[in-house]
């Protein structure tokens, strides 16, 4: 398993994540635009300033996505994390790995102190995959977004720079 740079190939692995509920599953925000992929990676590759985007890939194959977007101020900036799995690769190790390979990228290339990342109090395989890759639970946050209808809590974590690296 490996984290690599976006490629044009990878893109419609993007639209699929835009445009079908399935790979989402119910953290999908709705249809967004399918044309959205192509100019971002004409942009900038996926690698910009205060966000980015690198392509899970297990046996050379793309399996899905890690995120990061720049949260707080120039002051005290951190990392928000996220992940995109296609539905196969979910349950078999892939997704907390991928993140505990995004948080030592990100602790390597830039001095922020501090990652996060939230997820839905409902999604115990998420919230597992997290503290399997060195995040603690710090609370929740609620009625943080609405999807499917109402307004739903996430769950916060974080992972330190100091923090014990996980293991394997």
């Amino acid at each position: 398993m490996s984290l690599r740079p976006v490629t044009e190939d990878d893109l419609g692995m993007f639209r699929r994540f835009m445009t079908d509920p399935e790979p989402a599953g119910p953290a999908w925000p709705g249809f967004r635009d399918a044309q959205a992929p192509a100019r971002r990676f004409a942009a900038d590759g996926y690698l910009g300033a205060d966000d980015g985007r690198l392509v899970v890939a297990v046996d050379g194959v793309a399996a899905g996505y890690v995120s990061w977007v720049a949260r707080g101020s120039s002051l005290s900036r951190h990392w928000e994390i996220g992940i995109g799995l296609l539905p196969d690769l979910r349950g078999r190790g892939v997704g907390w790995r991928a993140q505990a390979m995004l948080c030592d990228y990100l602790f390597a290339q830039t001095p922020v102190q501090r990652i996060e990342a939230l997820t839905h109090p409902e999604n115990v395989g998420e919230q597992k995959s997290l503290e399997k890759a060195g995040f603690t639970r710090e609370g929740v946050l609620r009625s943080l977004e609405f999807r499917a209808g109402r307004w739903r809590d996430a769950w916060l974590y974080s992972r330190l720079r100091d923090d014990p690296a996980p293991r394997p």
